[in-house]
């Protein structure tokens, strides 16, 4: 890599590893906190709170929590009512609930509730902008939501914080009034006004009367039946419910700023720190460990459970039977839901591994066994090594869950196997096994998901991974010293094997399985990396052939041009073009053919890119791509747009082609005519058109371009249809199709002519192609790509989207952007959004650069003034 990519890319990569090493710091501050405040309290204490604990407490916990998850849905409702978008509300439902329930609990991006929803959504009609916008909103609304109930319970009670603010109560409640009054009156005062809150550099219109009232009620209702569930659980002497709710919302709120999943340890640490002196720590502790489980895991489950149910019933079968159809108007969304099964199924063996790691640190009491008898130590000693094996090979596995490979599931169900015979042999823990049986059992529908013929060491564990297993590894170390705090230490606890020896049981537990995953982390580095020839042999370019033959999409013919190398999966039923540019490797397009491929394709070429230490990009993806962008840890960044014309529909007549009109009739009057030749075509029939190339080239101060355009080359032309514009019988200009299939879609690839004859000559092969196709029944006509075209000017946006727009309108000096567009627009096309995915960190600046160099042969194409 050279200084000048190596100091653009680490600003990228310093943003990106940024928000992790906050939230890991953070997330260690919150259990060092934590650990503090609960030095004086026994693990045992807390286990006997959560038992003590009276059923009819659960339930009024649990009515709580599904009545707190029906007001969240409450603020999809209103975001969409927000953004004019009308979806069924049974989608709603299961979009909102899917997204609080997966990214409440987990919050990676790929299962974040903009990701579920996304997924979901996207399925009825919403692109991408408008899910971003509705999950911009969403947290927006929740966050000042939040903050507003917090403020005016503060002001109710400013006592609440007094522990944790430097101000008397007065002062307290005057700011919490003032505060919360003034930003009540400028949200409504906007909304009434329709005017635009500026704050910096970001713009936010606020929504009409009617939708924020409705939006402060579902935060109100949402706050509250929160807090309940938390506030029914804990012990006496907590403070009166007004005052609990500004320290819930506190704490909340810190929660998430603090980028932790769930704001683990950071929200227990501020519960606790303001409870009132004297309130028992260890019954706060059972009661926020209780609340974890209520308000997160069990929504986690029951939202598990629905994805399962109905990947079984899309299935057919015994769900099928047992459960019916599921309907046509919800198909679409579990049909788009199918796509989280693999990040859902990692995460599902990532909670199960750390489950078993910690029962392995648990005291096994009562025992079953009598004190001397050997062989129920043996079965302890075993159960619970096996417990901690089987833990951490389960956190291994579940990145392998993650990237669909088929050996990683089927080693999944071995290991909770292994695990459920573990907690059996320690003391019969059949409550234990239950669990991971019924985690077994809920992974199953999922199987079809896992295809993929990789190995588990395949692919790169990336920074969050590690961070992810890291924060596990300290909070289980962390939880042995609470959970041994009583035992001292001495060297003679690692060969203490009687039965009652449950604290050296559990210590030689953990150095086995932390044993494990260092000996994994290892093995991992040192694996070698391999490279594949950049050559594509002409083998790979027959089977290309066959598979562009067998579609429509006039890109993959690109993929004859020879310039790129071509990865297949399915026995050459689909295919993945690409080239190399210093430390990228750049796809180009979607991938061609069988779409049941296309994911394996996509995992394959990424993991491909990152063993040989290179970028995977991927370039012009079409926006049905992005869910799978988003599977494989890419983000992506808009490009550009397509222009397509629908050729059903399209007419010259109006008063809009009136010119264009006039023009064409004209040049044919003059004699001008278009004629269309099929493939084969005669060696004369290319030296005629060879000099209008020439000239044509001669006239641009670059060369040829390629990768993502094709060249005036025999061996490639003759694959594809030329239209040839004559007059006179003259030949004056040239244009190629790209024509795959049985011609439904297709697209203008090169078009040529000579300087003297340029006036007015592409707008009438344009339209003389138009006629032509629609005569010969084709759907789509594509006018190709307009570079960087649509990107968003506003400030709101990305860097990128600023870049972009400002090359778009100012970039004449390279590349006539604004002109191409204008003119593709006179044709009144299908506007169609195309991507850059690449990964996080990683500036599509320079990925851009990259592309930029692989289209145009190198710095001097690249610098001509215009180009094709």
């Amino acid at each position: 890599m050279s200084k000048r990519e190596a100091g653009a890319a680490s600003p990228g990569k310093l943003r990106h590893l940024g928000p992790v090493v906050l939230g890991f710091s953070l997330f260690g501050l919150g259990i060092w906190a934590l650990q503090h405040l609960l030095r004086d309290v026994d693990a045992a204490e807390i286990v006997a709170q959560i038992q003590a604990t009276p059923h009819h407490i659960f339930a009024i916990a649990l009515g709580a929590t599904a009545l707190g998850y029906t007001a969240l849905i409450g603020y999809d409702f209103w975001a969409l009512q927000y953004l004019e978008k009308k979806l069924p509300l049974r989608v709603v439902a299961l979009g909102g609930f899917l997204g609080y329930a997966f990214g409440n609990t987990i919050g990676i991006s790929v299962l974040s509730g903009g990701a579920v929803r996304y997924r979901i959504y996207s399925a009825f009609g919403l692109n991408a902008f408008e899910v971003a916008a509705l999950a911009s909103y969403i947290a927006l609304a929740m966050g000042t939501g939040l903050s507003l109930v917090g403020v005016f319970a503060l002001a109710a009670h400013p006592a609440a914080l007094a522990s944790l603010l430097p101000l008397s109560e007065q002062t307290v409640r005057l700011l919490a009034l003032s505060g919360g009054g003034l930003t009540l009156a400028l949200l409504y005062a906007l909304g009434i006004s329709g005017k635009v809150l500026k704050l910096g550099k970001f713009e936010i219109a606020m929504p009409r009367p009617r939708i924020l009232s409705g939006q402060m009620v579902v935060a109100l209702f949402d706050s509250t039946m929160a807090a309940t569930t938390l506030y029914v659980l804990l012990p006496p002497g907590a403070p009166d419910f007004v005052t609990f709710l500004a320290i819930y919302a506190t704490a909340t709120m810190v929660g998430v700023l603090s980028h932790v999943p769930g704001g683990v340890g950071v929200f227990e640490t501020v519960v606790m720190a303001a409870m009132p002196q004297g309130t028992a720590a260890g019954e706060v502790a059972a009661a926020l460990l209780m609340f974890r489980v209520i308000y997160y895991l069990i929504p986690f489950a029951l939202a598990f459970v629905i994805v399962s149910l109905n990947e079984a019933r899309l299935a057919g079968g015994w769900a099928v039977r047992l459960f019916g159809e599921i309907s046509d108007p919800m198909r679409p969304a579990f049909n788009a839901v199918a796509g989280m099964v693999p990040w859902l199924s990692g995460a599902w063996a990532f909670g199960l591994g750390a489950y078993l790691l910690a029962l392995s640190l648990l005291p096994s009491v009562p025992t079953l066994h009598d004190k001397d008898d050997l062989v129920g130590a043996i079965l302890l000693e075993g159960g619970t090594l096996v417990s901690s094996v089987a833990g951490a090979v389960l956190l291994i596995l579940s990145h392998g869950l993650i990237r669909r490979v088929a050996g990683a599931f089927w080693l999944t169900l071995a290991a909770i196997g292994g695990g459920i015979v573990a907690v059996l042999l320690n003391n019969f823990d059949y409550e234990s096994a239950l669990v991971l049986a019924g985690g077994a059992v809920l992974l199953w529908p999922f199987r079809r998901e896992f295809y993929r013929e990789a190995k588990i060491t395949d692919g790169v564990f990336g920074p969050a991974w590690i961070a992810l297993v890291t924060a596990v590894i300290i909070a289980v170390v962390l939880f042995f010293v609470f959970v041994h705090a009583a035992t001292p230490y001495s060297h003679s606890l690692w060969i203490d094997f009687a039965q009652n020896a449950t604290t050296p049981r559990s210590l030689r537990a953990g150095l086995v399985g932390s044993a494990i995953l260092l000996i994994f982390t290892t093995y991992l580095a040192l694996q070698p990396l391999g490279r594949r020839s950049p050559r594509t042999p002409a083998e790979a370019l027959r089977t290309a052939r066959a598979v562009i033959d067998a579609q429509d999409n006039p890109t993959a013919c690109l993929a004859l041009s020879g310039d790129k190398e071509l990865r297949f999966a399915g026995e050459g039923a689909s295919f993945l073009m690409f080239a190399r540019r210093r430390k990228s490797w750049i796809a180009l397009g979607d991938p061609v053919g069988d779409m049941r491929y296309f994911d394996d394709l996509g995992w394959d070429f990424v993991e491909a890119a990152q063993q040989a230490n290179c970028r995977p990009v991927f370039y012009e993806i079409s926006e049905w791509q992005l869910p799978r962008m988003i599977e494989m840890g890419l983000a992506a960044h808009k490009v550009g747009e397509e222009a397509v014309i629908n050729l059903s529909t399209f007419t010259l007549s109006g008063a809009r082609f009136k010119s264009m009109r006039a023009a064409h009739n004209k040049a044919a009057r003059e004699g001008l005519a278009l004629e269309v030749h099929q493939p084969p075509h005669s060696a004369a029939l290319i030296e005629e058109l060879r000099p209008i190339s020439e000239a044509w080239l001669a006239s641009k101060a670059g060369q040829e371009k390629r990768f993502s355009v094709g060249r005036f080359d025999a061996d490639y032309l003759r694959h594809f249809p030329i239209a040839v514009a004559r007059r006179g019988g003259a030949a004056l200009a040239f244009a190629s199709v790209l024509a795959p299939g049985a011609g439904k879609k297709v697209a203008v690839d090169l078009m040529r002519y000579r300087p003297g004859d340029a006036s007015g000559m592409i707008e009438f092969i344009f339209l003389a192609l138009i006629e032509h196709y629609q005569r010969e029944g084709a759907a789509e006509f594509s006018l190709g790509m307009a570079p960087l075209a649509g990107l968003s000017t506003r400030r709101t946006e990305r860097l990128w989207h600023h870049f972009g727009a400002l090359m778009f309108r100012h970039g004449g000096a390279f590349y006539n952007f604004e002109g191409l567009r204008a003119f593709k627009a006179k044709f009144n096309p299908q506007w169609r959004p195309r991507y850059i995915a690449l990964p996080v960190g990683v500036s599509p600046m320079v990925a851009m650069a990259d592309v930029a160099m692989l289209i145009s042969g190198g710095p001097r194409g690249l610098l001509g003034r215009k180009g094709q």
